[in-house]
């Protein structure tokens, strides 16, 4: 089979579902290498529905997932768990473990527990506790902490595993602005110092668009729109995901695109109030 140049995830005709609920019906998507990718659209969508086809946790109906160009069912258990890793929505926490030895979890891939942890499975723990703000608090039991906290500790150990494709479903939850922005910064650092393929589902669409290369836009199992966030932040893609009319507007600092729901009433209000404001200027300037 010829590989997809330069294609970390691919999928082709892509078909989930649960029992007999279609999710994912005969989708196509391609997940560029060394790019950050998100997946952004309304609840049900099957955004998560994807990111966990895409990790062979969900079986498929029909089509085909390839990993660095090779068929998904090609992968071994744990040759999978070296080429990718995946951040689920919902984990349940096992009792009476610390920070460090949940995180110490994510190098299971690299020889098991039986041989012990080795001086780079200790260093690739350290390091993803301190990209995750958690260094201080390796010995504390994860069952003490807040939820944002221990949404931390899953991103520690995804990160800990050290695979170059890292799947993230919705990583900023139950964290504050300032652990989203934290996360989402050395996330980026991440893909850009190491090349890491990552896909993430995000809500926020203006932090999808600020610290992400693509955004892949869904509806109803069905991909509307895939493409740079300056051109899936114009308001008919958004219209068309969300049923709700936007704006694209820049950011006051950096200029970057950013989108803000219209006011209520539609357009044409907006466009009026514009309208009032330019001729406001111009009776100023006379």
């Amino acid at each position: 089979m010829m590989k997809t140049v330069g294609a970390a995830l691919v999928a082709r005709a892509l078909t989930v579902g649960y029992r007999e609920q279609m999710v994912l019906d005969g989708l196509d998507l391609t997940i560029k290498a060394g790019k950050i990718t998100a997946l952004c659209g309304p609840n049900g969508c099957g955004k998560s529905t994807l990111l966990r086809t895409l990790a062979g946790l969900l079986p498929i109906r029909s089509g085909q997932i390839e990993i660095n160009g090779a068929p998904l069912a090609s992968y071994r258990r744990r040759e999978l768990a070296r080429a990718l890793t995946i951040l689920a929505q919902f984990n349940q926490i096992p009792a009476g473990l610390t920070v460090r030895e949940l995180v110490a979890y994510g190098r299971y891939a690299y020889g098991g527990w039986l041989r012990g942890l080795t001086r780079s499975d200790q260093a690739a723990i350290d390091e993803a506790l301190a990209v995750s703000g958690l260094a201080a608090d390796a010995t504390r039991d994860v069952s003490a902490l807040s939820g944002g906290e221990r949404q931390r500790v899953w991103i520690a150990m995804a990160l800990a595993q050290q695979a170059p494709i890292v799947l993230l479903d919705e990583p900023t939850t139950y964290l504050d602005i300032h652990h989203q922005l934290d996360i989402l910064h050395e996330l980026r650092r991440l893909n850009q110092e190491r090349g890491l393929t990552i896909v993430w589902v995000l809500h926020d669409l203006n932090q999808a668009a600020a610290f992400s290369d693509e955004i892949v836009l869904m509806r109803a199992g069905r991909i509307i729109a895939h493409g740079a966030p300056e051109a899936m932040l114009e308001p008919h893609h958004l219209q068309q995901t969300f049923d709700v009319a936007m704006l694209k507007i820049a950011h006051p600092q950096t200029g970057a695109p950013m989108c803000v729901p219209a006011a209520q009433g539609g357009s044409a209000r907006v466009e009026a109030g514009l309208e009032r404001e330019n001729h406001i200027g111009k009776d100023r300037a006379a």
